[in-house]
């Protein structure tokens, strides 16, 4: 089968794109002929390898998988060859207590496909068969895979961990990637007003397409945060969707409303925060971690999204075959939405 694959961690030039063995399911997995698969900044995160990751070579990244299944080796499973599905990217491998709370990203346990499984980026990839989850037939597989792992990141982080209400307000900083965009149709789905931190006229135009009430462009406006103490008569928003890291931190603190929220689940500008802990203490500002969720968070989060016809923006849809050039694409910023290969 074609797949992008690497064998040693780097940049973008040990991506391959070439020819490897087709996989077999185990005991417990589907094989799932692969119709669309989104990229991910966790696929360049993993490309790139950090201390305690080992993964078998060569590497498939690749976790929103949108397919068919075409056989699946599971005794007594009412899954057959052929039906749409697509798949959870998170596994839980062992139950212990997180799981036993329903707290399975918390787990030791806790696997993503593309990132210690193998992923999506190929024309095949075997999965287990209790992620699978069926595609609605009206639901093209491009816009089945748009949502998968950010969904479950955006459902678990706004209303498990942020526990956004109706009514209140919310600062997503940086509108342009996959979890970002989602996070403003979420939250206006849910009743919260969005402010959308964002560069240049065209991603400030397709962020109020999502549903943000207003837009802050922070190249035009570099003390982004006092323009969002404007918009909100000095109050600051209760929820702050931060996932750049070093860069925004400081100034999202001091976007944040007394007793707000600050929510993140990754970095895409430096991990090393610092700021004035005296904001934290005096406003009373909660800083909360979130990562990826539940088989519940996944099911709620898939459902709501569907049954709400909310379409994930996609930026490009590509062949397989162009696919190192897409996550060039991804890695330099210049996409709205999500990216998506086609094998």
């Amino acid at each position: 089968m074609k797949a992008i694959f690497f064998e040693q961690h780097g940049e973008i030039d040990v991506l391959k794109y070439a020819e490897l063995p087709q996989p077999q399911p185990k005991l417990g997995e589907a094989l799932i002929r692969v119709r669309a698969v989104a990229l991910n900044h966790l696929d360049v995160w993993v490309r790139r390898g950090w201390p305690g990751l080992r993964l078998d070579m060569p590497h498939i990244t690749g976790s929103d998988i949108a397919g068919e299944i075409v056989s699946i080796n599971s005794p007594g499973t009412a899954w057959a060859p052929g039906t749409r599905v697509i798949v959870n990217p998170g596994v839980v491998t062992a139950e212990d207590e997180w799981t036993r709370r329903g707290e399975d990203s918390l787990s030791p346990g806790y696997k993503i496909i593309g990132e210690q499984l193998r992923g999506g980026m190929a024309e095949y990839a075997c999965v287990p068969a209790s992620s699978l989850f069926r595609l609605p037939d009206s639901v093209s597989f491009e816009d089945g895979a748009a949502p998968l792992l950010v969904g479950l990141t955006c459902w678990r982080m706004l209303f498990k961990r942020a526990c956004l209400r109706p009514g209140e307000s919310v600062l997503v900083v940086g509108a342009g990637g996959g979890v970002n965009s989602l996070s403003i149709l979420l939250a206006t789905a849910a009743g919260a007003s969005v402010i959308a931190l964002t560069s240049g006229r065209e991603k400030a135009d397709n962020a109020r397409s999502l549903g943000a009430s207003a837009v802050v462009d922070y190249t035009a406006v570099p003390e982004w945060h006092t323009e969002v103490l404007k918009l909100t008569k000095g109050r600051g928003v209760d929820v702050v969707v931060d996932n750049v890291g070093s860069r925004t931190m400081p100034k999202s603190l001091r976007a944040a409303a007394r007793g707000g929220r600050i929510v993140t689940v990754g970095n895409t500008r430096g991990y090393e925060l610092s700021f004035d802990n005296r904001l934290f203490f005096t406003k009373q500002v909660s800083l909360i971690g979130s990562t990826m969720g539940s088989r519940q968070d996944f099911i709620e989060a898939m459902e709501f999204i569907f049954q709400n016809d909310i379409k994930v923006p996609i930026d490009t849809v590509a062949p397989l075959s162009e696919g190192i050039k897409m996550v060039k694409r991804m890695e330099d910023g210049a996409h709205f939405g999500k990216i998506v290969l086609v094998p």
